[in-house]
């Protein structure tokens, strides 16, 4: 119940562009490391110690942009990254998941890989600011909504279902805001 208030507080301040997320989703993630392990999720699990280092870094980075006394501005990426993007998504869950299969004792491992290699794509695009990674975290939230489901984590399915409505309308905001060229509230 933790981790899910804290996954709230983190994509509600996310969604509102504040680098204030960042301590939130830190120790959100560090405590849903320890869940998806028990449910051998393994790809979650590791996944949970990826994001805790790139939140670290996306925080460095806002810090940077001017997110700790100003405004920062939000992008679109070319079609060339979305292109390169979606490969990486490709290449992490198919190797991932042939991995997990083979190696080990994973519940679900092309789903639980798919999820993780999408969320680590999203999780640099948010750091770096891009529009898109709003529509991979939607991508990964449908997923991970049956998964969890699958897997008997009904509160963590839940969550994962308000962070998807917070994920449209993220992708709706921060589009509007790049397409204003506005900056936007850090």
């Amino acid at each position: 119940m933790i981790a899910v208030a804290l996954g709230l507080a983190n994509i509600a301040l996310l969604v509102r562009r504040s680098i204030w997320n960042y301590p939130f989703g830190m120790a959100m993630v560090a405590l849903y490391f320890v869940i998806f392990r028990e449910a051998r999720l393994y790809g979650e699990a590791a996944l949970q110690v990826f994001f805790f280092i790139v939140q670290g870094w996306g925080w460095w980075l806002w810090a940077r942009a001017g997110g700790l006394a100003e405004m920062v501005r939000v992008h679109f990426m070319s079609a060339r990254a979305r292109g390169a993007a979606l490969a990486m998504v490709a290449a992490a869950s198919l190797s991932l998941g042939w991995a997990m299969a083979r190696f080990t004792d994973a519940a679900l491992p092309y789903a639980d890989a798919t999820i993780a290699g999408a969320s680590v794509v999203a999780q640099i695009l948010l750091a770096l600011r891009r529009v898109e990674n709003w529509a991979v975290w939607i991508a990964v939230d449908v997923l991970a909504i049956g998964v969890y489901w699958n897997r008997e984590l009904y509160l963590t399915a839940a969550l994962y279902a308000v962070f998807l409505g917070f994920a449209i309308a993220g992708l709706v905001a921060w589009a509007r805001a790049a397409r204003s060229g506005e900056a936007v509230a850090a």
